[in-house]
């Protein structure tokens, strides 16, 4: 019974000084990411788009208060903060016009991107306005452009991030699903729908596969947007919006605040 009792013991010691190192270590990796600059790149899902509150100098950029780069640097003061995430970025983009502010003091970087260079909003468009037939052989040629392709593009931005900013922390945040299945909902078919999804975890899967290679964290947001996803009773993505168009399957506020900021807080 003594030894029974002791092992307990030692289990529930050794249990609490093991979260106290894990608290340690994250309090010390914040701490580290606050004294640092934090550089936050990508397209519009790290931007913004889809939030409102649009930063007026970001112009088309359209980066946001209400996005998670912004809520993170809000509440950590990081010595420096760089903003250059930018709507309908691919990773040309990024290379040629978002790195500038890296540099050998950068102690953290966001980013997202991959989504527009695989043909994001034109598969939404082809799958809103034609046949099932035709939206999946839209999704087809987006998974044959990320088997094929997008793996080399995302090295070339990764690699530069490295290049530039050879101590910084570097966490990929990736996509959420578009749908939640099974559910009464106007719109797009059930077919549709799944396929998109699927579209997603595809993409998701490529993206997290090079940034793991490349050593830096992926944040995956499937998670936080389980049970917020668009035909479930709290959305947290903007459905298809006629009158902005270019908002249509982004991230509300809410989604940015409750779907990928917790992400980042974990990872950053």
């Amino acid at each position: 019974m003594r030894c029974s009792r002791l092992a307990v013991f030692v289990s529930s010691l050794l249990l609490a000084v093991g979260t106290a190192l894990t608290g340690a270590a994250t309090a010390q990796a914040s701490q580290l990411a606050a004294t640092g600059g934090y550089v936050a790149l990508g397209d519009s899902y790290s931007s913004g788009v889809g939030t409102g509150s649009y930063l007026s100098a970001s112009g088309d950029c359209k980066r946001s208060a209400k996005a998670y780069p912004y809520l993170w640097a809000a509440a950590h003061s990081p010595s420096s903060f760089d903003f250059t995430a930018c709507s309908g970025a691919r990773t040309s983009d990024v290379l040629a016009s978002q790195l500038t502010p890296l540099n050998s003091a950068t102690a953290l970087v966001s980013i997202s991107v991959g989504g527009n260079d695989a043909g994001f909003s034109d598969v939404m468009t082809t799958c809103v306005l034609q046949s099932d037939s035709s939206c999946l052989s839209r999704i087809d040629t987006a998974r044959a452009y990320v088997d094929s392709t997008l793996p080399g593009r995302l090295d070339s931005v990764y690699s530069a991030i490295r290049a530039k900013a050879p101590s910084a922390r570097v966490v990929v945040l990736g996509y959420p699903r578009f749908y939640q299945l099974g559910a009464t909902c106007v719109g797009l078919s059930e077919t549709k729908r799944k396929a998109i999804n699927d579209a997603a975890d595809y993409l998701d899967t490529a993206v997290a596969k090079r940034a793991a290679d490349h050593g830096f964290a992926f944040g995956d947001v499937r998670g936080t947007f389980t049970g917020h996803e668009l035909c479930s009773g709290s959305p947290w993505l903007n459905s298809l919006n006629l009158l902005n168009i270019g908002e249509s399957y982004h991230p509300k506020a809410a989604g940015q605040s409750g779907g990928y900021l917790p992400v980042f807080n974990g990872l950053a």
